[in-house]
């Protein structure tokens, strides 16, 4: 897999390097035929009855991770099959890939089990954004039902277009506004420059009348400290945890977006697995995904707990939430009038940017799936 990884990125991002070719992914055209056969047979018996998986997980660091999925694949999935499952897993921020790339991966079988961000992928294949338009899941109950309503179009609309089965859809706590200045509503944010991770939530940034400026995760902290940023979005409980509270002093309590990825796994990697196999990893990684989702839930409220020193940040808790202080932050509720700017800004700017990049018949599918039922439709094609 390493090896495979290595053309791969010599092949897209190393163009200079390979010499005598006009085009490197020239060049890929005639590779990739090569190493398929290779990368098919990733999920490949290693010993008699023994199978060893290669699994890119999420992001490394944060709780979904460290105490969900990698346990998972490294110590109960070879426990519950004794022994004939088995896995390696590595976070996907530590693994070498560029998060856009993921689901092209999967298609090529260069990553057999992978997970892929949807902020990230989304800005390859649009429609994707359908699972997670900024500001349209404000709570978790409302999450739920988008993602419920639109999964059996998701299952095959990946199994047609990038030849992957999807296992799984995750989702990290609520992400939401940290500031370094106090504020009372959203509208008091204009102006300012905010830290965006995706194309959609800097869509909906502009829209406030903020400056969205895109920052990796690891270098939000460093960001506000040199006042490259006032703002950051980012999750509840990972802001805590990398110590956010100490360089801002207010948080808003709506979600924004949740940070959605799907994992999936490559199709002929998955066909070569037993029957019986296939059977019980869609039964475990049903549970796993279900228990991901309980943990967002309650992570999202431990998060907003912590920063703002509340007793629920005590204990235990605070052992899940990285054994941090409790900060002192403000928070700022969700006033009627933020919910209403935040329908408006949906209807008015997400929703139609969206369906324009999406392409003829998006508006439709998504108002048919979705829209209708949220009372947020979504322009149609004339």
């Amino acid at each position: 897999m390493r090896i495979l990884k290595r053309i791969f990125h010599l092949i897209l991002r190393s163009p200079r390097q390979i010499q005598g070719w006009r085009s490197a992914r020239s060049l890929a055209v005639l590779v990739f035929p090569l190493i398929l056969p290779l990368a098919g047979a990733a999920a490949q018996v290693v010993a008699p009855d023994t199978i060893r998986l290669q699994v890119v997980g999420g992001l490394a660091g944060v709780n979904q991770y460290t105490r969900l999925e990698e346990p998972f694949w490294r110590q109960r999935l070879p426990q519950i099959t004794g022994g004939r499952l088995n896995a390696d897993i590595s976070p996907f921020d530590r693994s070498g890939i560029r998060g856009q790339e993921t689901l092209r991966l999967l298609r090529l079988g260069v990553t057999p089990f992978s997970t892929a961000l949807l902020g990230l992928v989304a800005s390859e294949e649009p429609e994707l954004s359908a699972l997670e338009l900024p500001g349209v899941s404000p709570d978790t109950a409302t999450l739920r039902q988008v993602i419920n309503a639109q999964r059996p179009w998701l299952e095959e609309m990946l199994r047609e277009r990038h030849e992957t089965e999807l296992l799984a859809v995750y989702v990290y706590p609520a992400q939401v506004f940290f500031c370094a200045r106090p504020f009372g509503s959203l509208l008091d944010l204009r102006g300012r420059r905010i830290r965006t991770s995706s194309a959609a939530q800097s869509e909906w940034v502009s829209a406030l009348g903020a400056v969205p400026v895109v920052i990796p995760f690891a270098e939000i902290v460093p960001a506000i400290r040199a006042n490259v940023v006032e703002c950051a979005i980012t999750g509840t409980l990972s802001g805590w945890q990398i110590g956010l509270n100490e360089v801002t002093t207010h948080i808003h309590a709506m979600a924004l977006t949740w940070g959605v990825s799907l994992f999936g796994a490559n199709h002929t990697a998955w066909q070569n697995l037993p029957p019986d196999m296939r059977d019980l990893l869609r039964s475990e990684v049903a549970e796993l995904e279900q228990r991901i989702w309980e943990a967002s839930s309650a992570e999202t409220g431990l998060g907003l707990a912590c920063t703002t020193g509340k007793p629920e940040c005590t204990g235990e808790q605070t052992d899940v939430a990285g054994g941090r202080a409790q900060g002192r932050m403000t928070l700022v509720n969700v006033s009627p009038e933020d919910d209403a700017l935040r329908r408006r800004l949906v209807r008015d700017v997400i929703l139609p940017r969206w369906a324009e990049r999406c392409g003829s018949g998006c508006g439709e599918e998504w108002n048919a799936r979705i829209g209708n039922a949220l009372g947020i439709a979504a322009p149609v094609s004339k």
